[in-house]
């Protein structure tokens, strides 16, 4: 498993409390949650990460 780095992220309250219920849905931690919506942007964009370096996340319905 690869490393996990840790950082500060500020962000607006409502937004935090739209991602905090998303992620109740979908029964994903809240961080767990920001990093599955990054991912799925960076593979919108074609910016996917090699499979070496990928965690592993299950999509969720």
């Amino acid at each position: 498993m690869a490393e996990r780095k840790a950082f500060l992220l500020r962000m607006d309250p409502e937004l935090l409390a739209v991602l905090q219920r998303m992620a109740d849905e979908e029964l994903r931690s809240l961080n767990g949650q920001i990093e599955f919506l990054l991912r799925e942007a960076m593979r919108q964009r074609g910016r996917e990460m090699k499979a070496s370096s990928k965690q592993s996340i299950r999509k969720r319905p």
